[in-house]
């Protein structure tokens, strides 16, 4: 079997660390990562508890794949009640750190309590302990894995942590792996700084070497390579593109939102996508993109690695900032932009590099500047409340923006508590475009009608990588969809969840899901596990997640009610593109869906669904 069959609990109140052994019961039925380690979270937590307080637990959580040959076997998740939400809170990321902490012969760390003091754990194979850190207390995420790499003498170290966003209580911060990899959605790093917990360094020289098939598990990773590299999507277009690629081609169909969704296309799209990126510049005649990068084990290399203009505005003064650095990806990229009508790609670049190295999401972040802007259009804000004069469309509002925001200072404090508490203070709820408190992606939900289906009934809130129904209604992939049609597409979103809530469980990318299903999963699983997973299987075990997900959301407090969207997608219909004249339909899909799922017409899992998935 592939998982390392040991798991690190730590109780940061009495400042113990000590190896447990992994159920291995609940690791066939809910396979790792994702499913596994909220598992764990939803036996031992009261879904009621107040995610900052000592009370609620935070897992780090690998997968059975993760450390392995598999592509893009790097993936791990950190499992939590969400501050931003007050829902289950699962927030993936790539990078090394993951098959590190694989390959020093963890599955997973629970922490648990609160330190008294600032804390990090480190981890070298079998040896565990908490370490001071407050030298490292106020530093960056990058200034964290700097001074720990060179403490411990040891640049091969892995460092996962939280920067000041963390610390500071911003409700979307993020926990930031490899300088520019991120567990980046619903507050995951807030609930770490409210532990004083600053960083996890890990350092694993073991491999995975326990896999019950080697020589059947490596021929099914050739195969699996193979297709891969010969798919359009993760063969040729992410490589050479990015996830940038999507920029122009939502744009060009209207579905991109715009200027906080009041529209659905957006005029400076061409002067911030991955075209314009990889094209040089006037100023200086020199690219903005310098090359792609992969994360370990990835074969597809969809990261960028960008170079700014030195004598741009955000800069000029910086000089930490002029060398080559992580690069615009497309949430980031249209939430620091087009959310907010701004068309400089080296402000956006600016206030990305920002929320990299002080954790924080980029996508709660430029929506809730979206949000702040329209309010300040509407006379609700002024500049002297904001700080500066905040138009849409104003690159240096944005960039002033990021500065306050990831420094805990002036407004830069209500920016940080995300856009439904922001707008909710300033008597404006409807404009925050959100579920369940988290803000949306970079599709619009009227304009795509499953993905805006897929937002409402995300179990963390509006997310789009719980159910990546673009795929299908925009890339046909793996069959074509009217984005405009809403019928059939309440079954479509729930085919989508279940399959993503296996690929999440495994440790690979959802990435590789534009060329693989589930039966290429289920190929790679069965020689490494020992088990024989089925497509069916899997699917179910997808589904099994997904309900136990909903259930402790629904012991949180959540209903029927939480799973909607704002009144602008329900009312106001686009104006532009294929999707003018379009709102979303989800009053007629909702019941679709409820069904679908076995739930009663409250979203609740019935006696019968909960049978049948064991739990």
């Amino acid at each position: 079997m592939s998982w390392a069959g040991k798991i690190l609990r730590v109780n940061l109140s009495a400042g113990t660390v000590k190896s447990e052994p992994l159920n291995m019961q609940w690791a066939r039925d809910y396979v790792g990562s994702r499913g596994l380690g909220s598992k764990y979270l939803v036996e031992e937590i009261d879904a009621k508890v107040d995610p900052l307080s000592p009370e609620n637990k935070i897992i780090w959580a690998t997968g059975p794949l993760t450390g392995t040959m598999a592509s893009t076997g790097g993936r791990y998740t950190v499992i939590t009640k969400g501050p931003l939400t007050g829902a289950i809170a699962c927030s993936n990321s790539g990078g090394y750190w993951g098959a590190e902490l694989k390959m020093a012969g963890w599955d997973m760390i629970i922490f648990e309590g609160k330190a008294p003091k600032p804390v990090y754990l480190y981890i070298n194979d079998d040896v565990a302990e908490l370490r001071d850190a407050a030298h490292l207390w106020g530093k960056s995420v990058w200034q964290t894995e700097e001074i720990i790499k060179k403490g411990l003498q040891d640049p091969l170290t892995r460092v996962s942590s939280i920067g000041k966003a963390g610390e500071n209580g911003v409700l979307y911060a993020a926990v930031v792996n490899d300088l520019h990899r991120a567990a980046g959605r619903s507050g995951v790093g807030t609930v770490m700084g409210s532990k004083n917990l600053k960083a996890i360094a890990v350092r694993g020289t073991l491999g995975v070497g326990n896999l019950k098939d080697p020589k059947g598990f490596m021929k099914a990773v050739a195969a699996t390579k193979k297709i891969l590299a010969e798919n359009g999507v993760t063969g040729q277009g992410l490589p050479t593109y990015g996830t940038q690629v999507l920029m122009n081609v939502i744009n060009e169909m209207g579905g991109l939102p715009t200027r906080n969704h009041r529209d659905v296309q957006f005029e400076g799209a061409k002067d911030i996508g991955a075209e314009a990126m990889a094209t040089p510049r006037k100023t200086d005649g020199k690219k903005h993109l310098v090359t792609n990068q992969a994360c370990f084990g990835c074969t597809i290399a969809c990261g960028r690695v960008s170079k700014m203009d030195e004598n741009h505005f955000t800069i000029v003064n910086k000089p930490q900032y002029r060398g080559a650095s992580g690069g615009l990806e497309y949430e980031a990229a249209w939430a620091l932009g087009a959310a907010s009508g701004v068309n400089d790609l080296e402000a956006l670049q600016y206030a990305n590099l920002l929320c990299n190295e002080e954790g924080i999401d980029p996508i709660s972040f430029g929506a809730t500047v979206g949000a702040v802007m329209e309010l300040y259009d509407m006379g609700v804000l002024t500049k002297e409340q904001i700080g500066i004069d905040a138009r849409f469309g104003s690159a240096e509002t944005l960039a002033f923006l990021a500065e306050e925001t990831v420094n805990g200072r002036g407004f830069g404090v209500e920016i940080g508590q995300g856009s439904k508490r922001l707008t909710a203070k300033y008597g404006h709820p409807e404009l925050s475009m959100s579920s369940k408190g988290q803000e949306f992606p970079a599709y619009d939900g009227r304009a795509i009608q499953g993905i805006g289906l897929a937002y409402a009934t995300s179990n963390r809130g509006g997310c789009h990588l719980r159910g990546y129904t673009i795929a299908s209604e925009v890339f046909g992939i793996p069959v074509k969809t009217d984005p405009t049609e809403h019928e059939g597409k309440p079954e479509l979103v729930k085919a989508f969840q279940d399959a993503t809530a296996a690929f999440d469980s495994s440790g690979l990318c959802i990435f590789t899901t534009f060329a693989w299903g589930l039966p290429d999963l289920a190929a790679q699983l069965a020689p490494a596990c020992g088990d024989e997973y089925t497509t069916d299987e899997l699917a179910k075990i997808g589904e099994r997640i997904w309900n136990m997900e909903r259930e402790f959301n629904n012991r949180a407090g959540f209903t029927a009610k939480d799973d909607s969207l704002p009144p602008r997608l329900l009312n106001e219909p686009c104006k532009t593109g294929g999707s003018k004249g379009k709102v979303s339909m989800l009053a007629e899909m909702m019941p679709k869906y409820y069904s679908a799922r076995g739930w009663d017409s409250e979203g609740r899992p019935t006696a019968d669904t909960k049978a049948r998935l064991g739990l």
